[in-house]
């Protein structure tokens, strides 16, 4: 391809990708909206079960610290994830407390997105941003992504199992549903791009075509141009022994990340007198994992809540007739603070103080 093609194709996607990105204070606003919004489900439990302050406050200060600090642990270890693919990809690219910090800052905005996505737009952004090619950072997204959404979607898939063997028929249909069909759809992309090189469907194209005119026509063909030089970056490095070394390294890390986020649960129910084993907290954490990332609410507010419950309780997710005497609900409550709160003030902080900070010429190419 012509390098004026590549370069008109490299604007293109920068500027969309501008677009993407919370950036400027207008940008930012809904997001800092929609988190009041996910108190509303948390609100209804407190009133429905008769939850006061004073029996979240009982958990006791070193359980709720120890929990955040497991769940930033965990958002620490994907910062590092990220790090390792980049500067194995990138060699000497940036710091890796920098790459870090930009991995954890992009977890903003999976908490204020319904099914939790929307953290690749800014890694690809940042890399962008230092030089790299649009092409590359999205598979350094990519690998990262993809790794991340395979772990907890073998460790989700336990839960369903579990589920299923302990007759809870609804919480497994949902759990299996959900993270089969997620992680299934994703690794068959994954794989395939190294041997499929994917285009726009031609609905999309015909439908682009029919009401954005030669505009959408443009943007299509340029997505198209994009979506190629994925596919051969990815043929080019998918099959080679370096990308199976980052794959298996970073699966591996991606596994343990998701096990400190379950262990935050058990942490924070050792509070109350809630007595659970390391290994059926993190099913529980999975398995409501999996029913949060249900696109109904953002960031699975309410759903992660009640899936703990009925996970633990063999109960349909569903029903509102859930026990208070069948698990300790200020645990779940202090449980959703401790990681979902707290770790979203600090991920903001790092998003506009790294990902989103200027950056006065380019490093990498």
């Amino acid at each position: 391809m012509p390098n004026s093609r590549h370069k008109k194709s490299d604007d293109w996607k920068f500027t969309q990708l501008s677009y993407l990105i919370p950036q400027e204070n207008h940008q930012m606003n809904w997001r800092l909206v929609a988190i009041p919004a996910t108190l509303i489900p948390i609100l209804i439990i407190a009133i429905q079960f008769d939850i006061k302050v004073e029996d979240v406050l009982a958990i006791g200060i070193v359980p709720f610290v120890a929990a955040v600090a497991a769940m930033m642990i965990k958002l620490v270890l994907q910062g590092v994830k990220f790090a390792y693919i980049t500067r194995k990809y990138l060699s000497g690219f940036d710091s890796i407390l920098k790459l870090t910090g930009v991995r954890v800052g992009s977890e903003f905005i999976k908490f204020t997105t319904p099914m939790f996505v929307g953290a690749e737009f800014i890694v690809i952004y940042y890399l962008h941003k230092k030089g790299v090619k649009p092409s590359k950072s999205t598979w350094i997204a990519i690998m990262d992504i993809v790794t991340e959404v395979f772990a907890a979607g073998l460790l989700s898939i336990m839960a369903g199992i579990i589920a299923l063997l302990n007759e809870a028929y609804v919480v497994a249909a949902v759990v299996l549903g959900t993270s089969i069909t997620v992680t299934t759809l994703w690794m068959v992309l994954f794989f395939m791009s190294s041997k499929h090189t994917f285009q726009v469907p031609k609905v999309i194209l015909n439908l682009a075509k029919r009401f954005g005119k030669e505009k959408g026509e443009k943007y299509i063909e340029q997505t198209n141009v994009w979506m190629e030089e994925v596919c051969t970056m990815s043929r080019q490095n998918l099959k080679t022994s370096e990308s199976k070394k980052v794959f298996t390294v970073s699966f591996v890390i991606s596994i343990i990340s998701w096990s400190f986020y379950g262990i935050s649960f058990m942490i924070i129910a050792m509070g109350t007198g809630y007595v659970i084993s390391m290994f059926d907290s993190i099913m529980a954490v999975m398995g409501a994992n999996a029913i949060g990332n249900l696109p109904i609410t953002v960031g699975g507010s309410g759903l992660a809540e009640f899936g703990i419950v009925a996970y633990l309780n063999n109960l349909n997710p569903f029903s509102f007739e859930i026990s208070d005497e069948s698990l300790e609900w200020d645990a779940v409550i202090g449980w959703r603070i401790a990681t979902y709160y707290v770790p979203i003030l600090i991920t903001w902080l790092l998003l506009v103080k790294l990902a989103l900070s200027k950056i006065s010429k380019p490093q990498a190419t």
